[in-house]
């Protein structure tokens, strides 16, 4: 078992001990519910690019959920912190490569500001549980 959670003996599911967890928690919910929202309007562009919205999304939750049972271990903090960096490079080719990604028709797109953002703290926050477990 990782020091990073707890759980019962009989229970599938553990909580994490330190309080970075709880930060990557809130964060891959933030930027998963985020994608899911914003696949409505990438759809519009591209069904393609609806679905990978979708999928994103789906998949950062799906992280939070693998983390909280037992069968979570050390080395998917690396596979959270890969998942999330792709994820914040991916916007770069779709929006383009400078500052402009993070504008959407000359106004400050706060969807992408705060999904990218939200994932840099869980890279940070899944490197730091790594470095820490065992």
């Amino acid at each position: 078992m990782s020091k990073n959670s707890v759980a019962s003996p009989q229970s599938a599911f553990r909580r994490p001990t330190n309080p970075v967890g709880y930060i990557a928690i809130v964060m891959a919910i933030i930027t998963g519910v985020l994608h899911l929202l914003a696949a409505t309007n990438a759809v519009e562009m591209s069904v393609v690019l609806g679905v990978l919205f979708v999928l994103n999304g789906l998949g950062f939750i799906g992280g939070v959920v693998i983390y909280l049972t037992r069968f979570w271990r050390r080395w998917l903090f690396l596979v959270a912190a890969l998942y999330a960096l792709i994820t914040i490079l991916a916007l770069f080719p779709v929006q383009g490569w400078g500052v402009e990604a993070f504008y959407m028709e000359g106004n400050l797109n706060p969807l992408a500001v705060i999904t990218k953002a939200a994932e840099a703290v869980l890279v940070v926050c899944a490197l730091y549980l790594y470095a820490l477990s065992e």
